[in-house]
């Protein structure tokens, strides 16, 4: 192999990948990061949150957390079952204590609880008072110094051109902490600008990868391994259509270097795959560029189909309520886009609290045909081209089971997750003040969960089950370890950072 460049641990992402390469380079290895874009965060950088799901660490034992690991354990497997291998799913409750504490005795990363509740909370064991979730500690954004500009995001600043922040919180957090510990690294290169080729495979094992840097090819020579943690496909279209996952490329919440070039050499060098239908589902808000985009925290209004009729519970967590979407798509011709029906007690704006990517000035979305009001159910049912004797008789039926605190036809209110949002209280909200309102939604996703399939320490495997020695995935390149389920919040990011940093610990003892 002739290289230009020789590490001993090649990480490509830049997202939760970078729990990889800051074990690297603490543990005196050489390291280098590549990037695809021009920005270091992959979708890290646009989580809201940037929140984790790891029962029983120090941050939450800090917080006085009561919870135990068997009772996580027994929650999880309930939850995914056995979409995936049981010791998968026992590596990532059991270990995600191990690396907040191995993260945390550097001054740089820092987590607090933050109070989430699980997803499914009917399922025995779940916790219902969010205390399996954590956050970053906020960073002011002026400790990064010249890394500044080449953190991603927020979501406002890369689509609406918004000012960035003082102060980086959740996902913007997560990265900036690790960037600014790893700059304290000498043996720590990373690299923007830096597109995966293909890998390099010498006697059966993955020894480097070629690496496009703009009008320049460069091969790079990992002598313990590469980590691909790389995100996911969903901006690929192509890829989208190939492997049959729901919803557009336009409208994934992923940023746009998300094009499954990770997935691409890891399977062209014979790795495994699972899942690739698969995303992390939400409903989205259709926004005057034509993209819908994740939405949460619905203070009121219903969702509607073309009958005029509910399918859904609309405080159900989002990749719940986002499958619900996909199985009604399929099955009771629903149609995109569905509609949100509200009353005017919070004025014209949806009452949608949570958007992710905020709001524009009314009118564009009036303009856009994204919006209508009528002074009557009938009127909008006109407008939006759905049935009007159907929406009517909805809205009725909807507004008795607010006033007898029930919904007896999808649920809403009856689990944790559910109330998060109104205080505990019911999130049934009447619509009986007219004049009446509608805004378009359609389906987005946070990326996909689809890809290789790994042992324990994030170890690629072949078609076989045999390892592909010195090649390691960890976030949404690795087909996912919850399966087809999104057990609670930071599963995903949590994911990357834990099997990014098993994987550097597993080249340290093999190689």
């Amino acid at each position: 192999m002739q290289a230009e460049e020789e590490v001993d641990v090649l990480v490509v992402g830049s997202g939760g990948a970078l729990a990889g390469a800051y074990t690297a380079a603490r543990e005196g290895l050489r390291v280098a990061v590549i990037e695809a874009t021009d920005k270091f965060g992959g979708t890290t950088a646009y989580s809201g949150g940037g929140g984790m799901w790891f029962p029983c660490n120090p941050a939450l034992r800090r917080a006085g957390t009561d919870d135990t690991i068997d009772d996580a354990l027994r929650y999880y497997h309930e939850v995914v079952g056995d979409r995936t291998p049981r010791e998968l799913q026992d590596t990532y409750v059991r270990r995600g204590s191990d690396v907040i504490e191995y993260l945390e005795s550097d001054p740089d990363l820092s987590f607090d609880m933050y109070p989430w509740p699980d997803y499914f909370g009917k399922v025995p064991g779940a916790r219902l008072d969010g205390q399996r979730h954590i956050t970053p500690t906020p960073l002011p954004a002026d400790e990064l110094g010249e890394l500044r500009n080449t953190l991603r995001g927020p979501l406002d600043t890369d689509r609406l051109g918004a000012p960035l922040p003082d102060l980086l919180i959740g996902g913007q957090a997560l990265i900036g902490r690790f960037l600014k510990a790893l700059s304290r690294f000498p043996n720590a290169a990373m690299h923007l600008n830096s597109a995966l080729t293909e890998l390099v495979v010498e006697d059966g094992s993955v020894v480097g990868a070629v690496v496009d840097r703009g009008d320049t090819r460069r091969t790079i020579r990992a002598d313990k391994g590469v980590l691909l943690a790389a995100g996911g496909f969903e901006q690929n279209q192509a890829m989208r259509d190939e492997y049959g996952v729901p919803g557009a490329a336009r409208d994934t919440m992923g940023p746009c270097g998300n094009l499954g070039k990770a997935h691409t050499a890891a399977i062209d060098v014979g790795a495994d795959t699972d899942l690739m239908d698969q995303a992390w589902w939400s409903p989205g808000m259709t926004h005057p560029d034509g993209r819908s985009a994740f939405a949460l925290w619905f203070t009121g209004g219903i969702f509607v189909n073309q009958l005029g009729r509910r399918f859904v519970n609309e405080s159900a967590p989002y990749d719940r309520l986002g499958r619900e979407i996909i199985a009604a798509l399929d099955s009771d011709g629903l149609a995109l886009p569905f509609w949100m029906i509200y009353d005017d007690r919070e004025g014209t704006v949806p009452p949608v609290k949570a958007t992710n990517v905020s709001m524009v000035e009314t009118s564009k979305y009036e303009d856009a045909g994204l919006w209508h009001t009528a002074d009557s159910l009938e009127e909008l049912a006109e407008t939006l081209g759905i049935d009007a004797a159907g929406l009517v008789a909805t809205v009725a039926r909807y507004n008795k089971m607010v006033a007898d605190g029930v919904d007896n036809d999808f649920g809403r209110g009856d689990e944790a997750y559910d109330r998060a949002f109104s205080g505990g209280d019911s999130p049934m909200t009447p619509i009986d003040e007219p004049p009446y309102h509608a805004a378009a939604f359609g389906i987005s996703d946070l990326g996909t969960k689809g890809g290789l399939r790994t042992d324990t320490a994030g170890a690629v495997l072949t078609h076989e089950g045999n390892r592909i020695n010195g090649l390691y995935a960890a976030g949404n390149t690795m087909a996912a370890v919850s399966g087809t389920t999104y057990p609670g919040g930071g599963n995903p990011i949590g994911a990357s950072v834990l099997f990014s940093h098993l994987a550097v610990l597993d080249m340290l003892a093999c190689r």
